[in-house]
């Protein structure tokens, strides 16, 4: 994409490259890694100092309104951003995705950002990545393998029933991505989700949107689009 090469020489080199763009402008128990070479043993809690971590991101947040209103629209996305959406550009981890206007950021431990609903907090999305030798993620076998037993033996708890609705592939910009519509089901909660899968600059990455089961019918379509505007940088 255009952003990834944007300069911001003019800005102190102590802040790192995430921006969140407006529209005017232009895995759940996935924790943090240290490793991939086995999907579903890779796991480790990650502690967070949250405020430093806000204030941070609120000066970021600044410095993107401020490079938004620099240059023109066309040098920073090859598309339009849907009405109603934002787009979040993170340039020094390689990745970008677009989520609802109204939506606000907060804190998911093992995460590396995360936006969620500001009514419905169940509603939410959020990225993760992990490190890996990988570098496609056609490496990890085909989607008809590799999807169901994410879906079965990582997102899904032991309590829980998981039911895959949908699974697609897609190619962009020459990057190939997995993308998952499934439903975790316990005794007393559902939970339906979208997850897209992309390897690249040494890490596998997971993009996670979802909402409560009851309202999925309601939000799919609102968070498909999340789903499909997910997209590796290079770095």
């Amino acid at each position: 994409m255009a952003l990834s090469s944007l300069s911001l020489g003019w800005v102190s080199t102590t802040i790192s490259n995430k921006l969140d763009l407006p529209h005017s402008i232009d895995v759940p128990r996935f924790a943090a890694f240290t490793s991939c070479n086995s999907i579903s043993a890779c796991s480790r809690e990650t502690a967070f100092n949250e405020e430093s971590h806000l204030e941070r991101r609120s000066l970021l947040l600044g410095v993107g309104l401020l490079a938004a209103n620099l240059f023109p629209a066309s040098s920073l996305h090859a598309e339009e951003i849907p009405a109603n959406y934002k787009a979040f550009v993170d340039l020094s981890d390689g990745y970008s995705y677009y989520y609802p206007l109204d939506w606000r950021e907060f804190e998911f431990r093992g995460h590396d950002s995360a936006f969620k609903d500001r009514y419905l907090q169940l509603q939410n999305v959020r990225v993760s990545f992990i490190p890996t030798d990988k570098s496609d993620i056609h490496d990890l076998g085909p989607m008809e393998e590799v999807v169901p037993n994410l879906v079965k033996n990582v997102y899904a708890a032991p309590n829980q029933i998981a039911t895959i609705l949908d699974m697609q592939e897609k190619v962009v910009d020459g990057k190939n991505y997995y993308t998952v519509e499934y439903e975790l089901t316990s005794a007393n909660f559902s939970r339906a989700s979208f997850v897209t899968l992309a390897i690249g600059n040494g890490r596998f990455y997971t993009l996670n949107v979802g909402a409560n089961e009851r309202r999925w019918k309601r939000v799919r379509n609102k968070l498909k689009v999340v789903a499909d505007s997910f997209k590796v940088l290079d770095i």
